[in-house]
């Protein structure tokens, strides 16, 4: 059963490592994707008691507090989120991540949206406000069966395919993150991506070791392993190279 509580949040735009800013209107997430590096601290941040992806706080004072904030910040780019998916189903009612990009549109700040969920697909009209926005998935399989396995609570990783080309039809800039390397087949994921996301990210880390019990009770034993993350990383490189597709290696 989700615990779902109604916050009053004291700030909303923060300062974050990878892009300027971040705005994560929920903690918690609803998605409860196995590899999820927030499972290892954000719970002690939370002050629940719940396992992750068991509970979600809703900042329902986000959009209020990010409209004061931005008349202070330096412009930069934010990104949504950084932690907890933007877009996750609480999203489809409280539009909490829709208000935010209107905020953030009209006060012209840059913005990168990363979500696992095809909810996203709802604000495409927001986006199209932004003078410079990139919006994307994670998509870290070709294999369906793999991405409910590991990350039950998103959209099927081809239905998140499928919307990076409606991004695009719709004139916006598109990226696809490659993260963690799950089992796929990474000619096939390669291919399925050319002409829908204009660059591809692919993460350097190797760190679903550190759920280990997850990934030998379904049989995926290898896929912890330096040797499966070193073969992926070798064979994805090397299609996105042979079809002249923009790639870098992050993180």
């Amino acid at each position: 059963m989700l615990i779902v509580k109604e916050i009053e949040a004291k700030g909303v735009l923060n300062k974050s490592k990878i892009y300027d800013y971040c705005v994560n209107c929920y903690t918690g997430c609803q998605h409860d994707c196995a590899y999820c590096y927030a499972k290892l601290f954000m719970r002690r941040y939370s002050g629940h008691e719940e396992p992750w992806g068991q509970f979600v706080d809703v900042k329902v004072n986000a959009p209020e507090l990010l409209q004061k904030q931005v008349r202070r910040a330096k412009k930069g780019v934010v990104w949504l989120s950084s932690v907890c998916d933007a877009y996750q189903p609480l999203e489809a009612g409280y539009k909490l991540t829709r208000r935010c990009l209107e905020v953030l549109a009209a006060a012209e700040f840059p913005a990168t949206v990363q979500s696992k969920s095809v909810l996203l697909l709802r604000d495409i009209d927001v986006f199209r406000r932004f003078k410079d926005i990139e919006v994307g998935f994670t998509i870290a399989t070709d294999d369906d069966h793999v991405s409910r396995l590991v990350e039950p609570g998103a959209s099927p990783v081809s239905e998140r395919i499928a919307a990076l080309a409606v991004l695009k039809a719709a004139g916006l800039k598109t990226y696809a993150f490659i993260g963690p390397i799950l089992p796929a087949d990474p000619e096939a994921l390669v291919a399925a991506l050319d002409g829908k996301a204009d660059r591809i990210l692919i993460d350097r880390m190797n760190y679903v070791g550190q759920f280990r019990t997850f990934f030998v009770r379904h049989k995926m034993e290898r896929a912890m392993t330096d040797a499966f993350f070193a073969d992926m990383t070798r064979r994805l490189a090397g299609e996105l190279k042979r079809r002249r597709m923009a790639f870098e290696v992050v993180f």
